[in-house]
């Protein structure tokens, strides 16, 4: 069996960095991904807004390098969560856990006039493969922190 996802999309917020109560750093964000056709009554092309989590050093390279309307790739896994609610109905999330992050363009910086930028080839930030990880066992992302 395979549970393996590769999505390309723009990142709608700046990520903010959290830990968990062992210290062991994670980001969520969101990927806004353009569906591949059309809407047939609209003719305006859907977009889906995928949530992303990543991990330790993947969550480090995102949270510093990955900035608002940046064209990303994300390549991971989908993972369903449940869980009880606080007013005791069950809720359910899918979620892609990343295990490698891209950045596809080059980041916008202050003060760069856009002729200077050399456009021939896109840049690729990302994280080492080696460190690919996933969520600790103590994780739980509704804890009061």
């Amino acid at each position: 069996m395979l549970n393996h996802i590769i999505i390309i999309g723009r990142i709608t917020r700046d990520p903010e960095i959290k830990y968990t109560s062992s210290g062991i750093p994670f980001v969520r964000f969101t990927v806004a991904v353009d569906r591949p056709r059309k809407n047939q009554e609209t003719g305006e092309r859907e977009t889906d807004f995928l949530d992303v989590v990543a991990w330790r050093q993947t969550a480090e390279f995102v949270n510093s390098y990955i900035t608002k309307g940046r064209l990303i790739l994300v390549e991971g896994r989908l993972q369903v969560r449940t869980w009880d609610a606080q007013d005791g109905s069950k809720r359910k999330t899918t979620e892609i856990m990343a295990d490698n992050v891209q950045g596809l363009d080059r980041p916008k910086s202050q003060g760069t006039d856009a002729s200077e930028i050399d456009h021939a080839a896109p840049v690729r930030d990302s994280v080492p493969q080696s460190s690919k990880t996933s969520e600790p066992e103590d994780y739980d992302p509704f804890a009061e922190e």
